[in-house]
């Protein structure tokens, strides 16, 4: 006789006892949806102003593939220094109030760049300065909207309004730089930055029209010392979290540096122009914003698991090293289809697995340092992708990111399969890992 399965969590028979969710199920929330609008304008914006900051950089440095990596790795060295106590901040105060100081900035930011490209007198070390100011204001953004998140929709929508977040920025991905692309050639950078200035108002406004008295507000943490390292105690004793960190740092750092060199690529191995740079970087949005909707129909389904996100991160590698052997312009950008597919089913179930394991309290620092290790490697993957464009080709960032984030993939998996096997699903720590023996699981730590 096959095994009576483990007791479910509390919550789960009242999930099973609701109408059967849809693939816009958090779209019924209305404070949700409020975000949801303003995330549509404010997205296309930001991604009209990546395509113009990339291709200004690009312009003023004459081509050279170190000075893009320099700006990238200035826009997200802030990260390294604050995304912790973000994390920290975000747990403290009210996240909507926190989120709409972080908006404003961001506007003053893009408003600022703007004039000063306008006007035609930007130069490269403003562009620089003006990017570690963006990297900060964002450093700040990261925890804290993400873990809003859950205070709008609940922790039973996790999952889907996650997803749901992603297919926006995804189809931004796909309008904002096809608008850049074409509008660069026509009236220059300058604009683009303008345009992003007034759609985050979009943000803000929505934000400043929720009901705050219908969120789903965790409890108070109030400020007291050593909150920063409880939150990685918290961490370093959940073996589960610590394993999917660590694949999340390989593959992003290394792997999903392509959103940098695609201009590298562009430019200098089929060299064309801005438009041609645009069109690379909307057929990779295709693939992301397809895997993003998939990502909201299973979020729809219940919670994400581990295989799924070893699966996208050995994908994500195997196809990225097929690409960079593509031979011509149109072969690679249809490659980059099904590899913007692989990375945003990766980072979409990374971020499901990691919000729903927690504990409320702890939500905001466990993002925080999510975010650091997503997003942290910048700094390092920046500067590199310029310097292995620059020494070994254009498209070696696509080889050797390939293998690392496949051979991450495999050895975590490894790992996985030596601790607990990978027969069935079971809950560990409030993650579905893959395990065949139920005993181990049953060591493992559990959420509080």
């Amino acid at each position: 006789m096959r095994p009576k399965p483990a007791a479910a969590p509390a919550e789960e028979p009242e999930e099973r006892a609701q109408p059967k969710a849809s693939m816009f199920a958090s779209l019924r929330v209305r404070n949700y949806r409020l975000f949801f609008s303003g995330q549509i304008i404010s997205n296309i914006g930001t991604w009209m102003q990546r395509i113009a900051q990339d291709w200004l950089v690009f312009q003023l440095s004459g081509n050279n593939p170190v000075a893009l990596g320099i700006a990238v790795a200035l826009q997200f060295l802030p990260t390294l220094m604050l995304s912790l106590w973000a994390g920290v901040l975000a747990d403290r105060v009210d996240k909507r109030k926190l989120c709409i100081a972080i908006q404003s900035g961001i506007g003053v930011q893009a408003l600022v760049l703007g004039l000063l490209d306008v006007s035609g007198v930007v130069t490269l070390w403003q562009v620089y300065v003006l990017c570690f100011v963006l990297g900060i204001f964002s450093s700040l953004d990261v925890p804290a909207r993400q873990s809003f998140v859950a205070e709008m929709v609940g922790r039973k929508q996790i999952t889907n309004a996650v997803a749901l977040n992603s297919s926006v920025f995804n189809m931004a991905r796909i309008v904002g730089p096809a608008i850049a692309g074409f509008a660069i050639t026509w009236v220059g950078t300058g604009w683009m930055f303008l345009a992003n200035a007034v759609s985050t108002l979009a943000v803000i406004t929505g934000l400043l029209l929720m009901d705050p008295d219908k969120l789903f507000r965790g409890p108070a943490v109030a400020r007291a010392k050593g909150q920063l390292r409880e939150g990685l105690a918290y961490v370093r004793g959940r073996s589960d979290l610590v394993s999917l960190m660590v694949l999340v740092f390989f593959v992003s750092t290394f792997g999903i540096t392509f959103f940098t060199s695609l201009a590298i690529v562009a430019g200098n191995v089929f060299a064309t122009q801005a438009d041609g740079y645009g069109l690379l970087s909307t057929l990779l949005a295709v693939g992301t914003f397809t895997g993003s909707l998939m990502a909201a129909r299973r979020g729809a389904r219940g919670r994400p698991r581990v295989r799924l996100l070893l699966i996208a991160a050995f994908s994500l590698g195997a196809v990225e090293f097929v690409a960079g052997f593509m031979p011509t312009y149109l072969a690679f950008g249809i490659a980059l289809i099904p590899l913007g597919f692989a990375t945003i089913t990766f980072l979409n179930t990374a971020n499901s697995l990691v919000q729903t394991s927690v504990s409320p309290e702890m939500r905001g620092r466990v993002m925080g340092l999510y975010v650091l290790v997503l997003i942290g490697g910048n700094p390092i993957g920046g500067p590199m992708v310029g310097w292995m464009a620059d020494t070994f080709g254009g498209r070696s960032p696509f080889f050797i990111g390939g293998v690392i984030s496949a051979v991450a993939a495999v050895v975590c998996a490894a790992v996985l399969a030596r601790r607990g096997g990978m027969t069935r699903p079971v809950r560990l720590a409030g993650l579905r890992v893959l395990s065949g023996r139920g005993a181990r699981a049953a060591r493992s730590p559990r959420v509080p």
